[in-house]
């Protein structure tokens, strides 16, 4: 058989061809000026599409309105009108609340405002918060959202936010009731009904129709669209927008979400409930019949923080329902409240998956250890107070698991002498040096692993936190020595510019946090910054550098709770490790029982007899190739 052998001509061939056809791409790119004018071309041809649809809209919405309004002037050709283009919910026109009238609807934590029109809330407040600048908390206000259900009747596709309830507010033992019905005739109706009850902001919701047989049309599909643009409720709009996010269950117990970052769809399955999530406050939609199928939609308001300021995103869900003996049946609920996990909890239902705590173990530590010790805490003592008491308590937790990863450094310490000098004897052959540094170290029980371990084991606990206080609204506008919001940045200087990825303020508690990770780098990292670095090792002087300044830069815009609580915990750490240093480990002692150790026999286990196989091959593969 003929060998093959490597074909260099062939090869540069393919590198030439390769280098033509990019060179091709690169000058048939779109210039500029060419790409600025297709992104102006398709943001006119948008535009003009929404505002036609807006105007088809309107112009229908009018000719209701007008009709209806001459129906009540005893205009019989109106009446007429009305009956082409309604059919049976002509009758809805006729009625007194054919008019743009909203109904009060209350409990002592939750304002609404319904509308005649479409029948759905208009406007949401929440009695108890306040936004970052003192103003009321609005979900919903000045027309933000929308709750309309399409259907086809009579050979017509219409849609209920065009057309007129008639409202009926009642009491229901201490619920609020609040009826609204959309009539066809005196006993055949669509009916939105509203339960409210006292001090919560979870209701009931409710679409049913009655009469409506051979009117409503269930071989057409029937449709529940929801709509919200959020509201900025935060100092800084572009890190409330980062925890802004829609979050669902679907088939039976599954939980998703969509982008935070950018705009994102997905159309699911048996969906059961969907949450508008804004940061601290949650606007939810929950069924007791799941929805066949529903269509969700997220898009990013924020683009630039300096001139985006109003929005957060705009969420929007088209849900697909199922007809019931010829009729709407659909038993749901309403949630409009703080996105806190002890009220999501106390609702079950799996709205405690809503809460951004982080998956697998980490949230499994914030929702069993975190969250219940830092309730406790809060319950006796100022939030500030409570993160520093917390902070204690978790790295006292986690100090036995600190004392052995500072053994481990101090074992390595204590070699260090004897590395050297293996180094120095077999200068010229690295291979032989790693060698018998391993023998060093398995000898005398010692390894760089053995630090690394228990590092790794704090890691899930730390990630847990750094997920739990952004999303702690028990932290949300309380205040701690300079800072006003725990929840948000603390400020104590203004800057006149804006600097990217910094902002337009200075933060005290990350400057604090990151002057304590930059000690105890110089602590732990010191040590092996001195020793020689090894190729294809991390850059240990560079690490130590770049974490403060990450610290620095990017927290300066977080929440200041998580920020305490990293300069706490890297000062306790600090702490600890002087008292381990100064008054635990000796040294001298640790190098007697290096030497006790060496001394004895070492039995080495399977891993470390295949990696001393392995050595002794190469190294006599290189005598070989020497040879």
């Amino acid at each position: 058989m003929e060998q093959k052998k490597f074909d260099f001509n062939s090869l540069l061939g393919f590198i030439l061809i390769g280098g033509i056809l990019i060179w091709m791409l690169y000058i048939n790119q779109p210039t500029e000026e060419e790409l600025q004018e297709k992104a102006r071309t398709e943001a006119a041809a948008k535009e003009k599409a929404e505002n036609e649809k807006t105007k088809e809209d309107i112009t229908l919405s009018n000719a209701i309105a007008d009709s209806a309004s001459a129906v009540k002037d005893g205009d019989s050709l109106a009446l007429d009108e009305l009956k082409n283009k309604l059919g049976s919910f002509a009758y809805s026109g006729t009625l007194p609340s054919a008019t743009d009238n909203i109904t009060v609807f209350e409990n002592d934590v939750l304002y609404l405002k319904v509308s005649n029109k479409g029948g759905y809330i208009t406007e949401a407040l929440l009695k108890n918060f306040t936004k970052y600048d003192s103003v009321p908390i609005y979900l919903i206000k000045n027309g933000n959202a929308s709750l309309n259900l399409q259907f086809s009747a009579e050979n017509r596709t219409l849609n209920t936010e065009e057309l007129y309830f008639e409202p009926t507010l009642s009491k229901s033992g201490e619920d609020n009731v609040l009826s609204m019905k959309l009539k066809t005739s005196a006993n055949g109706f669509i009916e939105y009904r509203y339960t409210l009850h006292p001090g919560e902001y979870m209701m009931d919701f409710a679409i049913n129709s009655q009469g409506l047989d051979g009117v409503l049309s269930t071989s057409q599909p029937m449709y529940l669209d929801w709509s919200l643009k959020g509201y900025r409720h935060a100092k800084s709009i572009s890190y409330e927008n980062r925890y802004t996010r829609l979050t669902y269950e679907y088939e039976n117990g599954k939980h998703s979400k969509l982008s935070p970052s950018g705009d994102d769809k997905e159309v699911e399955k048996d969906v059961t409930w969907m949450n508008f999530r804004q940061h601290f406050f949650s606007s939810m939609l929950l069924t007791d019949t799941p929805f066949k199928e529903v269509a969700l939609k997220s898009e990013n308001l924020v683009h630039d923080e300096e001139i985006d300021t109003v929005f957060t995103k705009q969420y929007d869900a088209r849900m697909l329902l199922e007809p019931k003996n010829g009729g709407l049946s659909y038993n749901m609920n309403m949630y409009y409240g703080p996105s806190d996990y002890q009220i999501f909890k106390k609702y079950g239902r799996n709205l405690d998956e809503a809460m951004p705590l982080g998956w697998g173990i980490f949230g499994v530590i914030n929702k069993y250890v975190i969250i219940p010790l830092f309730a406790f805490l809060t319950d006796f003592l100022p939030a500030g107070i409570a993160i520093i008491v917390l902070t204690i308590l978790i790295k006292l937790l986690l100090s036995p698991v600190q004392y052995k990863q500072y053994l481990a450094q101090a074992k390595m310490k204590v070699l260090k002498p004897e590395m050297d000098a293996i180094k120095e004897k077999y200068k010229d052959n690295k291979l032989k040096i790693q060698q018998e540094t391993m023998k060093l170290q398995n000898s005398a029980g010692a390894s760089p692993l053995k630090g690394c371990l228990p590092a790794l084991l704090q890691i899930p606990v730390f990630y847990a936190l750094f997920t739990f206080f952004p999303s702690a609204f028990d932290l949300r506008q309380k205040r701690f020595l300079w800072a006003d919001d725990l929840s948000s940045y603390d400020t104590i200087a203004e800057l006149p510019f804006h600097i990217p990825f910094y902002g337009d303020h200075v933060s005290l508690f990350p400057i604090l946090a990151s002057i304590a990770i930059f000690i105890y780098m110089m602590m732990t990292t010191g040590q092996s910054m001195q020793q020689q670095q090894q190729p294809g090792m991390p850059n240990m002087k560079f690490l130590m550098y770049l974490s403060p300044l990450f610290m620095l830069v990017f927290f300066n815009n977080y929440a200041s709770g998580l920020s305490l609580y990293y300069f706490i915990s890297n000062l306790i750490t600090i702490g600890i490790m002087l008292v381990i240093k100064n008054f635990i480990i000796d040294e001298e002692k640790i190098h007697a029982k290096i030497q006790v150790k060496k001394a004895q026999p070492k039995k080495q286990n399977k891993f470390q007899r295949k990696m001393a196989e392995m050595m002794e091959q190469a190294e006599e593969q290189k005598r070989a190739s020497k040879r």
